[in-house]
């Protein structure tokens, strides 16, 4: 009876290979793994896996393709893709080409200060081109004109003094007011604060406009307002910071902005003058709300400010309703109602719901 082999040693042989190991080994170098017959030692990390499988494609011409996921069928894709966006595009350059539909930008107007150079003149010719009904204004009145540029103090000073006065009483009062001062150069904050309201009431100053005066002069002393400040803002946030003074309300910003800083694109929804102008220009039975106004008077944007300047003249002059003026702009909104009356009848004979039954009816009525 043969002895058995010794268990710290296994050897597997034939007649050209031998292996002998040891159970020890298999804890550092791995187990001994049957390959073909032939017991072979695989290091622990290398053990044999399924090999991958790599599908060959063969290319247009018969050669066969680079296998899938390699290095070299990447660079091929990516060649190929280049291949095809350049013979796509000498293919566009030789073909016809098709018309594509090109939106119209319509370029922004950037208006500037209305005492810039020429600035009045392209406003009136803008008003002219965006409104017939305003052309018909701009052809009867001067040009506009505003008042000289001060100091965005003593301009709000002038127009706290003006509230709710006739205009020769308001001219009065701001007469007696810059003597007070020592003349319109000593219209300043300090000076202001210097005067009580017992002496301000002596020149027709009421002790509520005294207040507003004072407190629109300690605004600018604790540095809340300033000329410069003023002059840097933009129309909203100004808006906002000199609604803040007390006695300075919508109607007050809006003139100040207009007649004072002549900023273009100013519309004062609040003034009752504009507002009649709007309802006369356009026929309106009743006076628009502030609310509508913004709408009503889009198209003449951004020269709102000369706008408004017309609207004045021209409700100041509607009390003459048989003026050339008034015939004219009457003409003019005749013509527009039955434009719009002919765009209307246009837009319900193309309607598709409006049957060849419904035509044949109304034409038989």
């Amino acid at each position: 009876m043969a002895e058995p082999l010794p268990t710290e040693t296994l050897i597997h042989s034939d007649s050209t290979n031998g292996v002998e190991t040891n159970p020890d080994d298999e804890l550092t170098h791995g187990p001994i793994v049957p390959t073909n017959g032939i017991f072979e030692r695989v290091e622990i990390g290398k053990l044999p896996s399924r090999p991958r499988k790599f599908r060959k494609v063969e290319t247009l011409d018969g050669k066969p393709a680079a296998e899938e996921g390699s290095t070299e069928s990447q660079l091929t894709a990516c060649s190929s893709s280049l291949t095809g966006v350049v013979g796509s595009s000498r293919r566009g350059a030789k073909s016809k080409l098709v018309p594509q539909r090109v939106l119209q930008v319509v370029p922004r107007i950037e208006a500037r200060s209305l005492m810039c150079e020429g600035e009045i003149e392209f406003a009136i010719r803008h008003l002219r081109n965006a409104d017939p009904l305003m052309a018909g204004l701009i052809d009867v009145y001067p040009r506009p004109t505003f008042d000289e540029f001060r100091s965005p103090f003593h301009a709000l000073t002038k127009s706290i003094l003006y509230q709710q006065l006739a205009f020769k009483a308001g001219a009065s009062v701001y007469s007696r007011f810059v003597g007070l001062c020592g003349g319109e150069d000593g219209v300043v904050p300090e000076t202001v604060l210097a005067l009580d309201p017992q002496q301000l009431r002596q020149i027709g100053v009421s002790g509520r406009k005294a207040s507003y005066l004072h407190d629109l002069a300690r605004k600018y002393r604790n540095g809340i307002l300033s000329d410069s400040v003023i002059l840097a803002l933009d129309d909203k946030s100004l808006f906002t910071m000199l609604t803040m003074v007390n006695g300075i309300g919508s109607w007050s910003v809006h003139m100040f902005m207009i007649f004072s800083l002549h900023r273009p694109d100013v519309l004062p929804v609040n003034d009752l003058g504009v507002r009649k102008g709007v309802q006369h220009l356009y026929g309106l039975e009743e006076l628009p709300r502030p609310s509508q106004m913004d709408q009503l008077c889009e198209k003449w944007r951004p020269y709102r400010s000369v706008a408004s300047w017309y609207l004045w003249r021209f409700n100041e002059a509607k009390g003459a309703a048989h003026t050339p003026l008034a015939a004219s702009i009457a003409s003019l909104q005749q013509q527009q109602q039955q434009q719009q009356q002919l765009e209307q009848q246009q837009q319900h004979f193309l309607d598709p719901n409006y049957s060849i039954l419904n035509v044949s009816l109304t034409w038989g009525q």
